[in-house]
């Protein structure tokens, strides 16, 4: 397929608080004449900085909100709708509640796994439990683990995660690259050792290229958890699309940022890049839909779930 453009549908907030079965969604599309019935759908869903919450928040302004039960039925849902639906994390998976305190990440890796979670990124708290907590978790990991510009070289994570993760869904070729923030002055030394830590911005560039160019993939997701958008010169999601190319989606964490529609980023090229994050602990869960054609469209849809 030659590089297409898409429709980028995101996350939506939608009434009810109950089971899958309650939820309803608000969706709008625009320009939509261009979706034809040759358009090819593919599904992102997303979620970061859950936190180690397994059940519903309990109390203040939140109470009964998210919880894995609920995201795990309104996933089934999904993928009963579109089968080609990618489901993944932008880090922070750890600390939070007890949960995490008592079994260390086992019980949030396992679950993801029994949700069927395609590929996750790291976050400064997946290293609470030290760089070796990190690694006894990975064995009860359905999914990979994709971080590319962290280097663990000499440390016990060497070749256990991917620098980028290319999947065919529906005869799409969809790659996907992960970017973790700054851990120095975030976690202590101790806990990630000899971790290095490599620029965002060179890293996605030499990415986005090798998997858009060199692999052929018609779609480039980076799943950041570099944190939304800073007043410093900090990389963030934001400045990042505008830095790069060959970036499609940036889905991101960190800031726990709760964006009600994506933002439309220009890149160097001055193409379009959806950027998208939405919250944290679980009380959402990101949905972008990308349909594509043969030739360039560009619609825009959104939908949200709010858990």
């Amino acid at each position: 397929m030659k590089r297409s453009t898409f429709l980028k549908s995101s996350t939506a907030a939608v009434a009810g608080m109950g089971l899958f079965a309650n939820f309803s969604t608000a969706t709008s599309l625009y320009k939509v004449s261009s979706i034809t019935e040759k358009s090819k759908k593919i599904t992102i869903l997303h979620t970061n900085d859950t936190h180690s919450h397994i059940e519903p928040i309990v109390g203040g302004r939140n109470d009964g909100r998210g919880g894995v039960a609920r995201r795990a039925a309104l996933v089934n849902q999904i993928r009963k709708e579109n089968p080609n639906t990618l489901l993944l994390d932008c880090g922070d998976i750890f600390q939070g509640t007890p949960y995490f305190n008592f079994y260390g990440g086992e019980l949030e890796i396992k679950l993801m796994s029994m949700m069927g979670y395609d590929a996750a990124t790291i976050g400064n708290h997946d290293f609470d439990n030290g760089i070796d907590g990190l690694y006894k978790q990975l064995p009860h990991a359905n999914f990979d683990f994709v971080i590319s510009n962290y280097d663990f070289k000499n440390t016990i994570m060497d070749g256990h995660t991917l620098e980028n993760k290319i999947v065919t869904l529906d005869g799409i070729k969809i790659g996907m690259f992960g970017l973790g923030i700054e851990l120095d002055g975030l976690v202590n030394k101790t806990n990630y050792k000899e971790t290095k830590y490599l620029d965002p911005i060179d890293i996605a560039t030499d990415q986005a290229r090798i998997l858009k160019e060199e692999k052929g993939c018609d779609l480039v997701i980076c799943m950041s958890h570099l944190g939304y958008s800073y007043k410093s010169d900090t990389v963030s999601d934001v400045s990042l699309a505008a830095a790069t190319s060959n970036i499609d989606v940036i889905i991101g964490g960190h800031t726990h940022t709760f964006l009600e529609k994506p933002e439309l980023i220009l890149n160097k090229e001055g193409k379009n890049v959806v950027v998208n994050q939405v919250g944290c602990y679980g009380m959402y869960l990101g949905r972008i839909d990308l349909y594509l054609n043969d030739t360039d469209i560009d619609n825009q849809a959104g939908t949200v779930y709010n858990l």
